[in-house]
């Protein structure tokens, strides 16, 4: 049975009109929603027919009238509206996602060597500026942790960042391997870092701003 049998077979002009809004009067009269009807001149049952403008049809002419719609696309709408069942119908219902694409293992190789050149990239960065901004004023001054770990680290950094531009696959590989885990915890590290350093100059500049003026 297609859509247009069903929908012909199982809903009345009548109760089609009744589900869109239309007021329908003991007698199957009502005001003809296609003209400027004062008086009720549409009578409706299995089918329509306006005594006043000759509108005339059956229940999927109905639909297709009031909201201009094609034939086609009325009896859908109605057997929707219906839940009638026909063929080709499909319960409506959630579109299934695609399922995103695996990745190769050159892209995954690729993705894990950006990761790590850019974590430390950063890293390095940050250690120039330790080294620069801690470094002690007198030989007499304690080193501060920044600054050691600025010189300790700075040249295995800089070795690491050049395996990762410029090393055989089979190196990049290794490095992935052996340091990939220790780059990740890096990462969280100075994020931990920056929160602090972060937290502590807003404080500063709270206990500046609350102080008296002299």
């Amino acid at each position: 049975m297609n859509v247009f049998e069903a929908v012909k077979q199982s809903v009345t002009t009548r109760q089609a009109a009744e589900h869109y809004g239309i007021r329908i009067g003991r007698n199957g009269m009502a005001c003809c929603p296609f003209h400027h009807d004062k008086t009720p001149s549409m009578k409706l049952d299995r089918r329509y027919h306006c005594f006043g403008c000759g509108a005339d049809g059956d229940v999927i002419d109905f639909a297709a009238a009031l909201y201009g719609l094609g034939k086609k696309d009325a009896a859908v709408q109605l057997a929707q509206d219906f839940g009638l069942s026909y063929e080709d119908w499909k319960p409506p219902g959630k579109a299934k996602k695609p399922k995103p694409r695996q990745k190769s293992p050159e892209e995954q190789f690729q993705e894990a060597k950006n990761c790590c050149f850019r974590i430390l990239a950063d890293y390095l960065h940050l250690l120039r500026v330790w080294r620069k901004e801690y470094a002690p004023h007198s030989p007499e001054e304690a080193f501060h942790p920044r600054f050691v770990e600025a010189l300790q680290k700075q040249a295995q950094v800089e070795y690491l960042l050049d395996v990762l531009l410029f090393g055989e696959t089979e190196e990049k590989a290794a490095l992935i391997t052996d340091y990939g885990k220790d780059v990740i915890q890096l990462e969280q590290r100075m994020a931990e870092l920056a929160a602090a350093d972060a937290a502590r100059t807003k404080k500063h500049h709270e206990r500046h701003a609350a102080a008296p003026e002299h």
